[in-house]
């Protein structure tokens, strides 16, 4: 047996599918990207997995509930300052939020159809109410990991509740903005400088399109998202895909705003 070490071998590659309701194939794919291999093998080559290692894969599928990335997974729980009991404190949050916010769509459903049917009256808002849930668990699910490290609790708590609060003419308003903000930074991006009146404009109404959201507003903060748009690839993908080098462009200009390029 060839083992790497770690905790009691016990249980074999069908054993582990079985248990965990996952396919054999999807075992061995997360062996072959690194993100979780067995504790050992046998000379003839079977896997063999410790509790250790169901622990991990535990982990890994509380993530994919949550819809988290498999290089993002791979990242988080090998990183050597992974905390398994912050993380599981989060999936229980995250889950929750989950929840919650499938009652309020069963609910809406619910009410919906009463309204249709004239048993009773429903206000847009409370039309919209489940879908603002939804669109606050998909960020969460997408960047929450993120921005919790980067902002604390406190602040993307507040932000939630913020949204939660958006009038409908505040969210029409907010993506309107959004649209003004894509079509600003492709006409600062043609200039090529961060540095110019268009770029300011364009930093001035991203920070306008911030505050929909953001409880409070700081050049740090600003400035840091602003990086961020660069380190991670999901969010240059949302500004590169409207202007080659959309989301580095972003960046410089808003540091430039803040005084901070």
């Amino acid at each position: 047996m060839i083992s790497k070490g770690g905790g009691k071998l016990e249980r074999t590659v069908k054993q582990v599918a079985e248990l965990a309701g996952i396919s054999v194939r999807t075992l061995h794919h997360y062996d072959e990207i690194g993100l979780l291999s067995p504790a050992a093998t046998t000379e003839a080559g079977y896997r063999l997995y410790s509790e250790e290692d169901l622990d991990l894969l535990q982990q890994i599928l509380f993530f994919r509930e949550l819809d988290v990335p498999l290089k993002t997974i791979k990242e988080v729980i090998h990183n050597p300052h992974f905390d398994r009991r912050e993380a599981l404190e989060r999936h229980n949050r995250q889950l929750e939020a989950k929840r919650r916010r499938i009652d309020r769509m069963i609910d809406t459903i619910d009410k919906t159809i009463k309204h249709m049917e004239g048993e009773m009256e429903m206000t847009t808002e409370e039309k919209f109410e489940a879908f603002k849930e939804k669109l606050i668990e998909d960020n969460e699910r997408r960047y929450g990991e993120e921005i919790r490290k980067k902002y604390g609790e406190g602040r993307v708590e507040a932000s939630n509740a913020k949204w939660r609060g958006m009038s409908r003419e505040d969210y029409e308003a907010m993506t309107r903005l959004e649209g003004e903000v894509l079509d600003l930074l492709e006409k600062a991006v043609a200039t090529g400088d961060p540095a110019s009146g268009l770029a300011r404009q364009l930093a001035a109404k991203h920070k306008e399109w911030l505050m929909f959201a953001w409880s409070d507003y700081s050049e740090e903060a600003h400035a840091g998202l602003a990086d961020m748009y660069v380190a991670d690839e999901r969010f240059a993908a949302y500004y590169d895909k409207r202007v080659k080098g959309g989301a580095a462009f972003l960046r410089d200009a808003i540091r430039h705003y803040v005084g901070k390029a």
